[in-house]
């Protein structure tokens, strides 16, 4: 027998088993996703891509969680108190949480978290050993040393149910940053006794416990069955029995697979794939109607071009570039709402605004607006730099193969009014690696929210978060921009705060470090027996609600 029949054979009998078993899950309860990018690991210290925060949410909990508003919830802090400076946090832990059973703890029963716990979890994705993609979360923002150091004392377990965090300054997001996968908490035993190998061998407090990964196939998780949540009727959380994580990375046979039912539901539509399922106008092709359950809401992503403002490490550089009159005159030149209509039928919401999309509060297009469809004035802005049909601009642009035809689109738009762009196809990764280092001149990019505060887009600007570091990938420079940003940051007043950031965004229009495309909408297709899945504008995945008939 193949190695691949063996491995089908067994996960059968993981999923299914005999169903006279009591511990065996029935294949109507188990809830089957696929994820097409890449997962490295089940680790929440290394959550950083979609593939691996939507695995550990179902295998770990955090102090705090959002809700359908994405506002600050409970989860494992039952309450919590804030002083009135804004740097003192107060947490209380509820006392029936209990990590998964495993052989690491006494009995193989899985014991109570506690504070201490949180502790441990936190500093360990602050120590350089760990090379956690997440410690930015916490520095910058909790207590420091003399040394500018995290200082031992910012994170305190006062008793097993009291978590203190400290912060150096008020940061008015904190609890949204305490509800990302990276402040899950994890088991000390688990984490030492396999070291970097606890990237496969997952311990958490979630709905859903770990039993299987083959990474060329499948992810299988079982339910919980000492799972601490409960629905509004008192009954035990979660309804699935278990969960199937596949790995097809080809969207048609994705959504071939989906049609056939053996996918429970499907996230976004790339390529090719939104001509088979949706008309131009965004609506679901008459073929597929009532076949499976559609939603689609905005999303905090906002999808851009940059520009590197810092020429040190540019191989392309071109002087043009810096001259904001020709970013401007870029702008003006792209039909953003033909693009969202013809080459996203219609899914998405044209960028005629700033970076900050459109599910944050802090949001006004009628304050910040951004670029329309205006050649004539793009026209106007390139001849008062310089070029003109006699002595056109030359530019390249940098993406990756899944953006060709929008570029091609965007390509034709700028050679209306008189620039020539070629379009440099790479694959993703040289991609993101020219981008962070500084080396592409030109490029397409996006922004997915880490929480949901506008403050995690406007970081994007702010001069010490220079790439490869920091988000700032345009290396753009302004202080008025980050006298604004540091005083927001410390402001409490939430209007006061949505002002300041509107400031902020009208800088970012006017001096045209990046070009808004389109802010992108949260797209799920689901099976018609699925319920209780909700999508919020975070894309997240929460499972623990969801039901199966």
């Amino acid at each position: 027998m193949s190695r691949r029949l063996l491995f089908f054979y067994c996960l059968t009998l993981l999923l299914f088993g005999c169903r006279k078993q009591h511990n065996q899950p029935t294949a109507d309860k188990v809830f089957r996703y696929n994820q097409p990018e890449s997962l490295t690991s089940l680790d929440p210290a290394y959550a950083r891509n979609q593939g691996n925060i939507w695995a550990v949410t179902q295998l770990y909990n955090g102090l705090v969680e959002l809700d359908q508003q994405l506002k600050p919830a409970p989860a494992i802090a039952r309450s919590w108190e804030i002083s009135p400076d804004g740097k003192k946090y107060v947490f209380h832990l509820r006392t029936d949480v209990y990590f998964h059973d495993h052989p690491v703890f006494l009995q193989g029963k899985g014991r109570q978290v506690t504070a201490a716990d949180f502790v441990y979890s936190f500093k360990r994705i602050l120590e350089p050993k760990t090379a956690s993609t997440g410690s930015w979360i916490f520095k910058g923002k909790v207590l420091e040393d003399i040394k500018v150091q995290v200082s031992d004392t910012c994170f305190k377990a006062l008793n097993d149910s009291t978590l203190l965090v400290y912060l150096k300054d008020p940061f008015i997001p904190f609890l949204g940053i305490l509800s990302m996968p990276y402040a899950y908490v994890v088991p000390r035993e688990g984490v030492e006794k396999y070291g970097k190998d606890f990237r496969s061998n997952p311990i958490g407090t979630g709905p859903f416990r770990f039993k299987l990964w083959d990474e060329e196939n499948a992810i299988i998780l079982h339910k919980n069955k000492r799972y601490w949540k409960k629905d509004q009727q008192g009954n035990s959380l979660p309804y699935l029995d278990a969960v199937q994580i596949t790995f097809i990375n080809d969207r048609k046979l994705e959504f071939l697979t989906f049609l056939q039912g053996k996918i429970d539901f499907l996230s976004g539509v790339k390529g090719s794939s939104k001509d088979l399922i949706f008309n131009p106008d965004g609506t679901v092709q008459s073929d597929f109607a009532g076949k499976f359950r559609v939603q689609k809401m905005p999303y905090l992503d906002t999808e851009y071009i940059g520009f590197q403002l810092d020429p040190k490490n540019l191989t392309d550089y071109n002087k043009a570039l810096q001259d904001k009159r020709v970013r401007q005159a870029l702008n003006y030149a792209l039909n953003k709402k033909g693009l969202v209509a013809y080459y996203r039928n219609n899914l998405g919401i044209p960028g005629h605004s700033g970076i900050v999309p459109p599910p944050l509060p802090s949001f006004n297009n009628k304050v910040v607006k951004g670029y329309s469809y205006q050649p004539e004035k793009a026209r106007k802005l390139l001849q008062d730099a310089g070029y003109d049909a006699q002595d056109p601009l030359r530019l390249r642009l940098n993406t990756v193969a899944e953006h060709k035809e929008i570029a091609e689109f965007m390509q034709k738009n700028w050679a209306e009014v008189g620039v020539q762009v070629d379009i440099n196809i790479s694959q993703f990764p040289a991609h993101q690696e020219a981008v962070d280092n500084g080396r592409s001149a030109f490029f397409m990019k996006s922004w997915f929210g880490d929480y949901p505060d506008a403050e995690n887009f406007l970081a994007l600007f702010y001069s010490p978060n220079f790439s490869p570091a920091g988000p700032n990938k345009t290396h753009f420079k302004n202080s008025t921009f980050d006298r604004l940003y540091e005083q927001a940051r410390l402001e409490q007043d939430e209007q006061k705060r949505y002002a300041l950031y509107q400031a902020m965004d009208k800088i970012v229009v006017e001096e045209s470090p990046v070009i808004i495309l389109f802010y992108d909408e949260v797209i799920r297709l689901t099976q018609n027996n699925i319920t209780g899945l909700q999508a919020d504008a975070m894309n997240n995945l929460k499972l623990e609600t969801v039901n199966k008939s």
